[in-house]
């Protein structure tokens, strides 16, 4: 129990205290600043959301310890340090966890009928006493810092907010409920493997047949969204239109911006990422980057320990329950400690453009108010390292610059990265956060976005950050991927009807080409590579099933297919920071078997374990920083 420091009956802290003397005139009278200091905070705060105080720290005019004491004062409210005088465990009891997350308050101490709260806004403290249903309870301000209150948040209420971090998605959009179904996923699949090779046996080239055709239907679905894609964003580009920048219009208030970084055994990228954010120019004060690290997460707890963070950097730690440690479990729960009316994540080796948040926060503000969120694209610090981030960068360059800003010309439904996205702060609760046992949360999160009516736009900025240039964590990536559209498209596709009412046809069908034959072409690779048998004369079951002709035009819709992905690739490639690239285009086909694998490896997980989660070894590439 903390020590009593307090009584209800001390006047001097009445719960209905005299009217507060200005801040700013406190700070000059007593000579903490100039009145030059002050004229230059009220200017400012014209066109900036933030409280005088911190505007005056963030410049350097004022010390937080000084600004908490003048706040302290000015409320006529007790100081306190909540490290060394932590509030009682069975105080969580006295307020609910999504109060004090709300208000950005903690219980400290409870004597006498008097529930003494600790805030660093203790001038908006009368709004939490108007929210509480009780009145009988007398409630008082003590002032602390808000690290220190977010701090005791997540230790009185961490366990339960945890819980509900992986519970918050709506059962019916989550795919959680199939970690019951492991030993019924297993006899499916091996009642279906069994049948397979009995139709094998009775019937070889009709069973291989069938396959090939799914295969081939798979293709023709791909290959006509992407060339689709690809007609709708060169026409843009041959009409010379520029891409759709954020106004030229500054928000009357700057406001302030979240942006969650989520961590995991990282040993040597902390420091890194730390000066890759330093280059940011949106101002410090008006930024609340959140470091999330999971509880038991003793490595990257130990590097960031070793590294000096400044003031607009938090760390917050996802408390252990259960076995789920996934990604989108650890952003629900940091989520809920976010100050900004803005909510964005990267990744831990990401370096955004300077102007990133500039970028996205003029746009929201000149945006229609459907649009929720703003999608950046990616590219690769490291695209020299080897032929696999050669191929790697080929790749996304031809997603992130062609396919999808075509995709999102056609109105179709745009599966979200998982880095270098932002969203308008309250729409993102609305839609409960991230399922946070789908290991592609943001694909689908792009999906049930589009399903409530909202709409995602393509943002002109660009986040580098560090291609996977190893083959094994290559397929580990990939595979988690693969199953991740494979779940996706299993839980939209529980109820198909009210899918296609939510979308239209035309989104319809584009998720279907996107999640599920995607990854049938990933699966079916093999089936599809057959055909260049055909050209050394091997016989093909295809010829003996459905004759010679229909082998040979789908031999030719094979071919021309390679050729399209190759011409898409080379266009992706040709502007002038990707030209180095154009002469390994023509290796892209050795690159994606490889995908084939991280298939099988997929579909495996998909059967045994479908939320575990392969992390992706961050920090291996020699390059660490764009050049």
């Amino acid at each position: 129990m903390p020590k009593l420091r307090l009584h209800p009956t001390d006047s001097s802290f009445d719960s209905h205290p005299k009217q507060r003397q200005p801040l700013g005139r406190m700070l000059i009278a007593d000579s903490t600043i100039k009145q030059s200091d002050l004229t230059y905070a009220l200017h400012q705060q014209r066109r900036i959301d933030a409280p005088l105080g911190e505007l005056l720290v963030a410049d350097g005019r004022l010390t937080r310890p000084k600004l908490i004491r003048a706040v302290a004062e000015q409320n006529n409210a007790q100081l306190v340090d909540l490290q060394t005088d932590p509030p009682p465990p069975d105080l969580a009891g006295q307020l609910p966890a999504s109060t004090c997350l709300k208000f950005a308050v903690v219980p400290w101490m409870d004597r006498d009928k008097t529930l003494f709260v600790a805030t660093s806004r203790p001038d908006a403290f009368e709004n939490l006493r108007d929210s509480m249903d009780d009145q009988s309870k007398n409630l008082l301000p003590v002032v602390a810092t808000p690290q220190q209150i977010h701090d005791q948040i997540g230790r009185l209420y961490g366990l339960e907010l945890a819980q509900k971090a992986a519970t918050r998605v709506p059962e019916n959009e989550s795919c959680r409920a199939m970690q019951h179904t492991g030993s019924r996923n297993t006899f499916l699949a091996i009642a279906l493997g069994a049948l397979l090779s009995i139709a094998l046996l009775i019937a070889p080239s009709w069973t291989i047949t069938v396959a090939v055709l799914w295969a081939f239907v798979t293709l023709l679905m791909t290959t006509g969204f992407k060339l689709a894609a690809f007609c709708a964003q060169a026409a843009h580009d041959i009409a010379g239109q520029k891409e759709l920048p954020p106004d030229n219009v500054t928000p009357l208030r700057l406001p302030k911006v979240s942006v969650m970084v989520p961590l995991l055994k990282e040993t040597e990228i902390a420091e890194a990422l730390i000066k890759r954010l330093t280059r940011l120019t949106y101002p410090k004060f008006l930024l609340n980057i959140v470091l999330v690290l999971e509880e038991g997460d003793t490595l990257t707890r130990d590097t960031i320990a070793r590294t000096q963070l400044p003031d607009w950097i938090s760390v917050i730690e996802v408390p252990e329950v259960g076995s789920l440690t996934t990604k989108p479990r650890a952003m629900n729960y940091a989520m809920d400690f976010c100050e900004g009316s803005i909510i964005g994540v990267w990744d831990a080796e990401d370096a955004p453009e300077p102007d990133q948040i500039e970028q996205v926060v003029n746009r929201f503000h000149t945006a229609p108010a459907n649009v929720v969120c703003l999608q950046g694209a990616l590219d690769y610090y490291n695209s020299k390292e080897n032929w696999i981030s050669r191929c790697f960068t080929i790749e996304y360059a031809t997603w992130w610059r062609v396919i999808l800003p075509g995709v999102a010309r056609l109105g179709m439904v745009i599966p979200l990265g998982g880095t270098t996205v932002f969203f308008r702060r309250d729409k993102l609760d609305e839609l409960c956060g991230w399922d946070a046992h789908n290991v592609t949360e943001d694909a689908d999160l792009g999906v049930r976005l589009a399903r409530h009516g909202y709409v995602t736009e393509l943002l002109p900025t660009v986040t580098y950050e560090e291609a996977n240039c190893r083959a094994w964590p290559w397929v580990k990536q990939r595979s988690r991927w693969l199953k991740g559209f494979l779940i996706t498209w299993l839980v939209h596709m529980r109820a198909p009807r009210q899918l296609l009412r939510d979308l239209g046809w035309k989104k319809f069908l584009g998720v279907q080409t996107m999640l599920l034959a995607t990854f049938s072409q990933f699966a079916c690779a093999p089936l599809l590579w057959s055909f260049w048998l055909t050209l050394f004369g091997v016989a093909h079951p295809v010829s003996q099933t459905l004759g010679t002709p229909t082998l040979w035009t789908m031999v030719g819709v094979f071919i021309a297919a390679e050729l399209i992905n190759l011409m898409i690739s080379t266009y992706a490639v040709s502007g002038k920071k990707h030209r180095h690239l154009i002469g390994w285009v023509i290796t892209m086909p050795l690159y994606f078997p490889m995908g084939a694998l991280a298939a099988y490896k997929a579909l495996y997980e998909c059967i045994r374990k479908p939320h575990y989660w392969d992390k992706t070894q961050h920090g291996i590439t020699k390059c660490q920083h764009l050049e």
